[in-house]
């Protein structure tokens, strides 16, 4: 048993209670702990950068050592050298200067447009160094957590460029590290005035109490490769932000640039992406400000993600078609509700690769998978893998470290976050998937995109395969394909645009002459045909109103075509629709067919003959056909396939051992040849050895 006893220090006994809040250090210390270095930090700065309005991002990792002499402090001195610089083409508005002083509490939470609403995204920087600076329009300012370069309790420092200029000349050391990167002049300097924002993170050399996480050379640029590796879709759902570069500064102030990655919407349209994005701005303004609206806004664009690694000589194109959606505040009260809560918008954006042109490689895009991202890419691995064919980004509620979406869980149903990501995927979600297939289908029409060739065949492949969707994705399925499979989406091989209900699906192998006949009559017939992928029959099994509607090109289906509207082909023709309707060995449902191949080259119906002179008989090799000459009419011909020839020797034994029988539904009755046939062949007291049908 332990017991304590807490010290009253007050008069009658009272003394000082209550919960602090733990020292910045420490508090950073936990950040750090639960969000992971790494190529998310880049992807960090980046969102900060597209919540400023950006159009243009570049890092640069500078090997210069500074000069020392004229520094705030001595202990200066160790943040002069090498440092990794972020740099984007935005000014910071007083609302960032506040912002980012308030690490546990994100400005951006107050506006739901903003990426990077998380108040931990930027202290992530922590990883890297033990003072970042940010140098803005007429102001630099630098973080201190340790509170040790600028007295006792004080986190940092900031300069006005007007009012403070005469510090900052006499403080040229400490200032050097701003001039002449990525053309910053001495003049904006003297004008107080940098249109832009300029990060510097100088490297943590030794362990320190924030981090014990050394940073060199080495590093920097294995964090530049990780950022590589998501380089070619990170811009796929930024409004803002159209170029990000990795560049090198050697000692000697040689500079290099190791990589580049910007995206440009259509060049045939060049405003089709900018009144896309305007629209889009109007219906979160609309949702905002409480305007009802039971439909979902929807635009779509293309996009071109232009990738050029310098070290490895390569350059590379990505074409996607992206759209983005949000949700009209009136079709989930719900979905509003946790809006209003949270500060959420039910934004939504769903990017089809279309192609992948380098010139190892021209049309590629196998080996895709489709991944979730909240604006950015959320960290590779199982967690952001959706199984879709495509990427999905949405005003997701995320984890506290922003690595995975949160879904409720026994320990966290009522999670508000995890219940809006879910509504999401029911309602957002499956219109705005939607709107993105129905687009491709009408670019595909009116051949839209002309520098990008879209085909019939490819629009396929934006349906989502319901055996590879992973199961937190799987509630997208059923709403999107019950309205997907009543438009007019399926291509036939008449090249036309028919719903599912409306069209034969053939199974075939269509280079086989047996194939091409069967279709090619049936489309004769004014059958609509198409051919799908296997994904998308299974789509068709498992979400199709009735799975009997359904049609598939069978024997059935062929044989009550003909019965319908006959058919006046070729004989090879009917031979080969002969085989096919054969082939499913239900030969009762033979009847009215005129495909009976005669010896004499017509054809004739099967039918149920009602006197020994209708019938039609097959010879053995007992009792050849030689034996009766001038009866072509009344025997099956002789050349067709062995295979047909067995089919019909089937058909002719499917109602008992019988040498003749008739197709009534009752039992056949066993007869002798017929005598006048056997006279008219001069042949006599033969009662055996033929087989005699229809």
């Amino acid at each position: 048993e332990v017991s304590f006893t807490l010290a009253g220090g007050g008069l009658k006994g009272g003394g000082r209670f209550g919960q602090t809040t733990p020292p910045l250090v420490e508090f950073l210390k936990d950040i750090l702990r639960r969000y992971p270095e790494g190529g998310q930090i880049l992807k960090e700065l980046i969102q900060n950068a597209e919540d400023a309005g950006a159009t243009e991002v570049k890092f640069l990792f500078d090997e210069t050592e500074y000069g020392v002499e004229s520094l705030w402090s001595p202990d200066m001195e160790q943040h002069q050298g090498t440092a990794l610089y972020a740099y984007n083409d935005a000014v910071f508005t007083v609302e960032d200067w506040n912002g980012i002083q308030e690490i546990a509490r994100s400005r951006k939470r107050d506006d739901p447009l903003k990426v990077g609403r998380f108040g931990i995204g930027f202290n992530s920087v922590y990883h890297v160094t033990d003072v970042p600076s940010i140098f803005s329009g007429d102001q630099i300012a630098m973080l201190d957590p340790h509170q040790t370069l600028f007295g006792v309790h004080e986190s940092g420092q900031c300069w006005n460029m007007k009012t403070d200029i005469k510090e900052i000349t006499e403080l040229s050391d400490q200032f050097a590290p701003y001039f002449g990167i990525f053309g910053i002049l001495e003049k904006n300097i003297k004008e107080a005035n940098f249109p832009g924002t300029l990060f510097r993170f100088p490297l943590r050399l030794k362990p320190s109490q924030l981090s014990s996480n050394i940073y060199n050379k080495e590093k920097v640029l294995e964090l530049f490769e990780s950022f590589k590796t998501d380089a070619d879709t990170v811009l796929l759902f930024l409004k803002s932000v159209n170029k990000i570069s990795l560049h090198v500064r050697e000692s000697d102030g040689t500079e290099r640039m190791l990589f580049q990655v910007t995206s440009a919407g259509n060049a045939e349209d060049k405003l089709e992406r900018p009144n896309a994005l305007k629209m889009l701005g109007q219906a979160v303004d609309s949702y905002n400000n409480g305007v009802p609206s039971s439909t979902i806004t929807c635009v779509t664009y293309q996009v071109n993600i232009d990738t050029q690694d310098k070290t490895a000589k390569e350059t590379q194109r990505t074409t996607w078609l992206v759209t983005n959606g949000v949700g009209g505040r009136g079709m989930c009260a719900e979905l509003d509700s946790l809006a209003d809560d949270l500060k959420f918008m039910p934004t939504i954006g769903i990017a089809l690769p279309l192609t992948v042109i380098n010139k190892d490689d021209e049309g590629a895009t196998s080996g895709f998978s489709g991944r979730a991202f909240c604006f950015l890419p959320l960290p590779p691995g199982e967690e952001s893998e959706t199984g879709l064919p495509v990427h999905v980004s949405g005003f997701f509620g995320l984890t506290d470290n922003r690595r995975s979406i949160k879904w409720r869980e026994v320990d966290q149903w009522r999670d508000p976050a995890a219940l809006w990501n879910e509504l999401l995927l029911i309602t957002v979600i499956p219109r705005a998937y939607l709107m993105l297939i129905t687009e491709y289908v009408q670019r595909v029409q009116t051949k839209k995109d002309q520098d990008f060739p879209l085909t019939p065949t490819g629009t396929y492949g934006a349906w989502p395969n319901p055996n590879l969707v992973k199961s937190r994705w799987k509630p997208i399925l059923q709403p999107l394909f019950h309205e997907l499979l009543q438009l007019p989406v399926i291509y036939s091989l008449c090249e036309k645009w028919v719903q599912a209900d409306e069209v034969v699906f053939s199974e075939l192998d269509m280079d086989e002459d047996i194939s091409k006949i069967v279709i090619n009559y049936l489309q004769n017939s004014g059958v609509q045909v198409a051919k799908v992928p296997i994904s998308v029959d299974v789509v068709l099994a498992s979400y199709m109103a009735e799975a009997s509607e359904v049609k598939k090109v069978r024997p059935p289906l062929l044989r009550q075509v003909i019965r319908k509207n006959k058919h006046k082909g070729s004989s090879q023709e009917k031979l080969l629709l002969l085989e096919f309707v054969l082939s499913d060995a239900n030969y009762s449902d033979l009847i009215g067919l005129e495909l009976l191949p005669l010896q004499d080259e017509t054809f004739t119906s099967f039918s149920s003959p009602v006197s020994e002179k209708d019938a039609i008989y097959i010879t053995s090799e007992e009792y050849p056909r030689f034996l009766y000459p001038g009866l072509e009419g009344r025997f099956i011909l002789e050349s067709i396939k062995s295979s047909v020839m067995d089919s019909l020797k089937k058909a002719a034994k499917s109602r008992g051992n019988s040498t003749f029988f008739t197709y009534t539904g009752s039992e056949p009755g066993i007869r002798n040849i017929p005598s006048a046939l056997l006279s008219k062949s001069r042949v006599r007291h033969w009662n055996h050895g033929m087989f005699s049908l229809f």
